[in-house]
């Protein structure tokens, strides 16, 4: 169903990462894009600001750069000492040594904007295929598994399942662990991530697991965060739930106190570089691909498909399209 699979399971987190100033450039300007949708009932968005939280002044020494990469960028961050992270986020463990504010950022719930993009589509005269699989790719065309043939430009945007139609481009699962309490409002006003998140997220550890909280608009609060590799299987790992929420609890120690009333898993797709597949297939006439994006892939979308229609189209992106041109990606091609 439309809204699905990792859709479905993500955070909804809005959020720039700074380490890798591909990525950088992709999520900011798909935050812009996101811009449009502040104020729109079915994204339930909700502007309540990043803030990274740093254990140790080690940690904290990092946030000056931070900053500047985020502002080349033209995003907005500050500097926060103790007193300011307590004052902001008061039910945070004692002793940390401050942190970073991105103020702008967000959240929204990926299900319903993802209904609502589709509906927009429709309206634009774009027709589902609901419960249809594609079983073949073709020159130029699919086969669904109806036997019904669609001609014309392909894109291939099937998450993790992108190696059964494209399996020159490697791309494997990452699964992660989220749960949800019952509502406690005003418990904590930020999305709350510990400043060693990315090396979690970018990470080449099989298993990791990062602090990373949300307040959702309905005062429920989102706990994840967790990472896997090479798993296909959506079933809950215990070690791995408690080995998250232990960290959470960490940072948090009023999470020991909620009640979870609900646990999932979802699979990021992941390429190998971390970048996601955005432009034409070589060597497969009319076939595209926007696919890839692990755990950006709620920020990222708009401006992922913002790159490909201009590509499609014969247009110049706003954003310089090859770092994630997929022919990186396939041995023999030209880059």
């Amino acid at each position: 169903s439309f809204g699905g699979g990792s859709t479905a399971a993500a955070m909804g987190h809005l959020v720039a990462m700074d380490d890798d100033p591909v990525e950088l450039a992709l999520s900011a300007y798909s935050l812009r894009l996101w811009e449009r949708f502040a104020t729109l009932s079915e994204a339930e968005f909700s502007r309540c600001g990043t803030l990274w939280v740093a254990r140790d002044a080690r940690e904290l020494a990092a946030v000056p750069a931070k900053i500047a990469r985020l502002a080349t960028a033209g995003l907005h961050a500050e500097a926060i000492d103790a007193a300011q992270l307590y004052a902001l986020e008061p039910q945070l463990v004692l002793g940390l040594a401050g942190g970073m504010r991105v103020p702008d950022e967000a959240v929204v719930y990926p299900p319903r904007v993802a209904r609502h993009l589709v509906s927009l589509a429709c309206k634009s005269g774009a027709r589902p295929f609901a419960g249809r699989r594609v079983a073949q790719l073709q020159a130029h065309a699919v086969r669904l598994d109806d036997g019904q043939v669609l001609s014309g430009p392909v894109l291939v945007a099937s998450g993790v399942a992108l190696p059964q139609l494209l399996p020159e481009l490697a791309l494997r699962p990452r699964k992660g662990h989220l749960v949800i309490t019952d509502r406690h409002p005003g418990l904590i006003q930020h999305q709350l991530l510990e400043l060693g998140y990315a090396d979690s997220a970018h990470g080449a550890d099989d298993t990791s697991v990062a602090f990373n909280v949300q307040p959702r608009p309905t005062g429920q609060i989102l706990i994840g965060s967790s990472r896997q590799f090479g798993e296909h299987d959506r079933a809950l790992s215990m070690p791995v739930l408690q080995q998250m929420l232990q960290r959470a609890f960490v940072y948090l120690p009023v999470l020991r106190e909620l009640q979870a009333i609900r646990v999932w898993t979802g699979l990021r797709p992941a390429t190998p570089d971390g970048r996601p597949y955005l432009g034409a297939v070589p060597g497969r006439r009319d076939v595209w691909v926007a696919a890839g994006h692990e755990g950006l892939g709620v920020t990222t979308a708009l401006g992922s498909a913002r790159v490909i229609v201009d590509s499609l189209l014969g247009r110049t992106p706003a954003i310089d399209p090859a770092p994630y041109a997929p022919a990186r990606a396939v041995q023999g091609a030209p880059a």
